[in-house]
């Protein structure tokens, strides 16, 4: 697995605390097919773990296993120091999870579901009342708090979503792919929400597909392939694993992409990416702004039309590209990571 050494201040401010995720070598079987193959991730406290990959990697089956919902086969899982296959019970206590689809009643209000969700970890009335107030007003569904919750848009749910997750008042947050289906509207205002939660103390272990979002959210990343960790750091330093920056073109004729990728594989030197339904071909380079203005002009000189032209970071399919030498989305899903969304209700009983 690569490893990086965070030098950071920011990091190294959590260096000195307990992990809040502690695995080594976790292992888990559905039949034939090995969901979990010698895990090994710590995510340490106070701070934000994305844990990235491809469908099929592992990482819905991880999150289910920290929430107790899967007992590993093998290796250990302490949450919080707490040994998650002796005393799930325990782990409980200390967790919140959000699936990835809003598991929320639509035939109640925003209020009401908060309410019952409190109640069901264990809150009286009144407390169950008190909790549901301070949530709604930290995700900023005060307002909305009264209306029925089949009157919200998508990100308003997956907001409330989260909030049912909160009103234990959790030490740690599991967030599994908390932004899928989302519009880009939405998915900013999670994110605005997760930023809060974790400003007033909360710990956070995302999972995603996006490095965007880890980028957005996180302060240290773990990349997953095929039930294993292959890549630890933050976000800069394992995008630095592609090595260069990116020029990517989105060509206006569909039959100029053969043409704009030769061009831009003489200019990179690399086997250029090309995406054809986008009409987009992207190519690593080294020497960045030089080569960006170097293709552009090749391109205008061939005669190809471009639409939109740029100097980017590397993606995750990038990343894991130049670790795994596949593109992530060429890794099929298997059902182990295709679970539906599990509700926070179930983690309370």
């Amino acid at each position: 697995m690569t490893t990086f050494r965070a030098d950071d201040g920011h990091m190294s401010s959590h260096t000195t605390a307990a992990p809040v995720i502690e695995a080594r070598g976790v292992r888990k079987q559905f039949g034939d097919v090995t969901a979990l193959d010698g895990l090994d991730l710590v995510a340490p406290a106070g701070a934000v773990t994305a844990v990235l990959g491809p469908n099929g990697a592992g990482k819905t089956t991880f999150v289910r296993s920290v929430a107790t919902l899967h007992v590993p086969d093998d290796g250990v899982l302490r949450v919080a120091g707490i040994d998650a296959v002796a005393q799930p019970e325990e782990v409980r206590r200390v967790i919140g999870l959000a699936g990835q689809a809003a598991a929320v009643e639509p035939a109640l209000t925003g209020r009401e579901n908060l309410i019952m969700v409190a109640r069901l970890f264990g809150h009286g009335r009144a407390a169950a009342a008190r909790a549901a107030e301070t949530v709604l007003a930290q995700l900023g569904l005060t307002a909305a708090a009264d209306r029925l919750v089949r009157t919200y848009s998508g990100g308003m749910r997956r907001r409330l979503d989260l909030g049912a997750s909160l009103v234990g008042r959790p030490r740690l947050l599991l967030l599994d792919e908390p932004t899928t289906g989302l519009d880009p509207r939405s998915r900013i205002e999670l994110w605005d929400a997760i930023r809060a939660l974790v400003a007033a103390g909360t710990d956070v272990l995302l999972t995603t597909q996006y490095l965007e979002e880890a980028d957005q959210l996180a302060d240290h990343v773990v990349i997953v392939d095929r039930g294993r960790a292959i890549a630890t750091g933050t976000p800069d330093e394992l995008k630095r694993l592609a090595g260069r920056d990116v020029v990517e073109i989105r060509v206006r004729r569909v039959d100029d992409l053969g043409r704009a990728a030769e061009l831009l594989a003489s200019i990179g030197g690399d086997e250029p990416r090309v995406d054809a339904p986008n009409r987009r071909v992207a190519v690593p380079v080294a020497a960045g702004t030089d080569q960006l203005t170097a293709a552009v002009q090749a391109l205008a000189i061939a005669g190809v039309l471009i639409d939109d032209v740029g100097l980017r970071r590397p993606t995750l399919d990038e990343v894991f590209l130049a670790l795994t030498g596949r593109p992530a989305s060429d890794d099929p899903a298997d059902a182990t990571d295709a679970d539906p969304s599990t509700t926070t209700a179930a983690v309370a009983a």
